[in-house]
């Protein structure tokens, strides 16, 4: 599991109001229109540790944005829809201990100031679901969208498919997590045991849902 205990970079722990200052300043030479959203998240945040996770998550969409400009967008980032959005994806951001998912963060943002006016019941859905997802269950999605390669054989299962492609998870760990991104509506993966022909058991893409597409989409970005 990727986390950020390596340590690399972070301002000393004694000084996180330093880390927010530098934080702040960041943004809004890089990414103004973030600047008084991300003062409430600031002032929440109280370790250094927490700090620079929202320091790498606004990096990155700094880095994505690059000299991005919309009038659509400049009219969006005012809103308080997308401060609320702004808030609440930093502030998860912040909690969370995956590189992978921090990353995930970081492009859902992009694409919410890149592409604004999706429906903001939908983006917050997104974020709940992204927030419950374990580094695992990213693991479980990726491999479902491999596509098939080699030879499948003349018969085989979903199980089977999915086994050889984790092999540091059993079965009981494979079976249990796609039973999770079941309930979350990312997958419809109702048995890995049935037996079918060899293509049809390799190939498994058709079983990431709608709404687990964008899932994978940036889960294979990151």
């Amino acid at each position: 599991m990727e986390s950020d205990d390596d340590n690399r970079g972070l301002v000393p722990a004694s000084d996180p109001k330093t880390l927010a200052l530098d934080i702040a300043a960041f943004a809004t030479s890089a990414l103004p229109y973030v600047g008084g959203p991300l003062s409430n998240v600031l002032s929440g945040v109280a370790t250094t540790r927490r700090l620079n996770r929202v320091r790498e998550v606004l990096e990155k969409l700094a880095d994505d944005l690059g000299q991005f400009k919309s009038d659509a967008t400049e009219q969006y980032v005012k809103t308080e829809e997308f401060e609320e959005l702004l808030e609440r994806t930093l502030r998860q951001a912040a909690d969370e201990r995956s590189d992978e998912k921090r990353r995930i963060y970081a492009s859902f943002l992009r694409d919410d100031i890149k592409v604004p006016g999706q429906p903001y019941d939908q983006e917050l859905r997104f974020l709940k679901t992204l927030e419950e997802l374990q580094p695992d269950h990213l693991t479980i999605l990726k491999a479902l969208a491999t596509a098939p390669s080699g030879d499948p054989g003349m018969m085989g299962s979903p199980g089977e498919t999915l086994s050889n492609r984790l092999r540091g998870m059993n079965e009981a760990q494979i079976t249990e997590l796609v039973s999770q991104l079941n309930d979350m509506r990312l997958t419809d993966l109702r048995t890995l045991k049935v037996m079918m022909t060899g293509v049809g058991a390799a190939d498994l893409r058709h079983s990431i849902t709608q709404y687990g597409r964008r899932f994978v989409s940036y889960v294979l970005e990151a």
